[in-house]
């Protein structure tokens, strides 16, 4: 039997939840908590095989329960639950090394999967919005421009070529040319207007003064 501490700082959703996973003949909450101080203290006592915790609670964040339980084990699960299910907060679970993370909108029996996944891999993640978020995070990696690489697109947004760009920042006119060609790959531009616009879009560029083509 997979023992389990829930912990959520509304008494509703615990005991809402804790019906949903005492239905299961391998899964039984043992324990409820509703602050950060109280599943701490209950974790210590009572050692569950998982723990599923809210992301917000009114003295900390279920990161904090998550970091102290790792601190200690690796054996544990630790299942982050949340209304705020950015990409932002997935990264912050798995790196923190939860077990997986679930929506609160998402199916009660996905709470129940998390658990069982927990109790069985505690240190490998699972999220269904994890390939989206990655996704995510490498499209906006692979967008984003170096220093020297915004110093030219400004100057292109100026109306400047690559000859008088080389020459305002000290740069030969080939590598010039280089960084402007980097720039349209990482905008996935074909020329000078499309970089711009999608620059202007993007937030790379508040405002565009153009003195020329």
């Amino acid at each position: 039997m997979t023992t389990v501490l829930l912990v959520d700082d509304h008494e509703l959703i615990r005991e809402g939840l804790a019906g949903v996973i005492n239905l299961e003949e391998d899964l039984d909450v043992v324990a409820q908590a509703g602050s950060v101080a109280e599943a701490l203290a209950t974790y210590e006592r009572i050692s569950p095989d998982v723990v599923v915790v809210d992301l917000q609670l009114q003295d900390g964040t279920g990161l904090d329960i998550l970091r102290a339980i790792r601190a200690k084990s690796d054996k544990t699960g630790v299942v982050v639950l949340t209304m705020h299910s950015g990409d932002d907060q997935i990264f912050a679970a798995m790196e923190g090394g939860a077990s997986g993370f679930v929506g609160k909108d998402a199916p009660s029996q996905e709470v129940v999967r998390a658990a069982r996944h927990a109790a069985v891999s505690p240190r490998s993640f699972v999220c269904s919005g994890l390939v989206g978020a990655m996704m995510r995070r490498q499209s906006s990696e692979s967008t984003r421009l170096s220093e020297r690489e915004h110093d030219v697109l400004l100057l292109l947004a100026d109306g400047l070529g690559a000859a008088a760009i080389g020459e305002r920042l000290y740069l030969s006119e080939s590598t010039a040319k280089s960084h402007i060609a980097r720039i349209y790959q990482k905008l996935g531009a074909a020329n000078r207007a499309q970089a711009l616009v999608t620059a202007m879009r993007t937030g790379l560029l508040s405002s565009i003064r153009p003195n020329g083509a």
